[in-house]
């Protein structure tokens, strides 16, 4: 029988976190180095300050420089990953854009690169991610998912679609890749303080409704993700697969 502390330890593991240069990301990989792993940090520059405080808990880590909108990339991230670490147990596709536009002002181009970095890139790096898994028969895939899989939301149409794929994504992956060991999960986070909502929240009516209708009466942070991050990577979710759990100060409760 493990004991409590054994289920979340993450010593020796080697985990993936895309959109790693700040944010969740830069929290999430934090977590887990902190828990143990060593971590491949991937961003479109090279997340240099997030790598710092990996090592400064004492795991190593390898900050990529990529476009994750070229899937042609993507494989190659994960030969990284296995030619540092010698595997990968577990991947966070967290990197994820946003576009604000009235649906009926919204152009091709806004919605495709939304599209292609939330969803696209997410089921093509699990899918290149699932390849190495597959041959030792586990793994922990953690997509960031939203409060807006499961609602509409407002002036972000294609960013709506894309975490509503993300949830279905999550699905569909841990329909076929559980027999094989392989655990896919998500978090939909509420609203957070991050560079995706910066805009967002400098408008004061709109920071001020969202604020009320959240019980907790606040927004959360990068920490608030850290322990369910930790959670999903490790063994103490061994029974849950396909899930989306949310992180949300019980917005959705209200």
């Amino acid at each position: 029988m493990n004991t409590i502390p054994s289920l979340f330890d993450l010593t020796g593991k080697a985990a993936i976190v895309t959109g790693a240069a700040a944010g969740l990301g830069a929290g999430m990989a934090a977590a887990l180095a902190g828990a143990g792993a060593h971590v491949v940090l991937v961003d479109r520059q090279e997340p240099l300050d997030t790598a710092a405080a990996v090592r400064a808990l004492g795991r190593e880590a390898l900050p990529l420089a990529v476009d994750l909108s070229d899937t042609g990339a993507l494989a190659g991230v994960v030969s990284r990953a296995v030619q540092a670490f010698g595997k990968v147990d577990i991947l966070i596709n967290n990197a994820g854009i946003i576009r604000r536009t009235p649906a009926i002002d919204f152009t091709e181009k806004d919605w495709d690169e939304v599209m292609a970095i939330n969803a696209k890139t997410v089921f093509f790096l699990s899918q290149a991610v699932a390849r190495d898994m597959m041959r030792r028969k586990e793994g922990k895939i953690i997509n960031i998912a939203s409060l807006l899989s499961f609602s509409g939301g407002i002036t972000v149409p294609s960013y709506s679609a894309s975490k509503g794929a993300v949830a279905q994504i999550t699905k569909a992956l841990a329909n076929e890749w559980a027999g094989q060991g392989i655990h896919v999960n998500a978090i939909a986070p509420g609203y957070m303080v991050t560079n995706n909502t910066e805009n967002l929240r400098k408008d004061p009516d709109r920071t001020r409704q969202i604020t009320e209708r959240i019980p907790m009466g606040r927004w959360g942070t990068p920490e608030d993700l850290q322990g369910t991050a930790i959670f999903l990577a490790s063994k103490a979710s061994d029974y849950v697969n396909g899930h989306v759990l949310l992180v949300d100060g019980g917005w959705m409760a209200r």
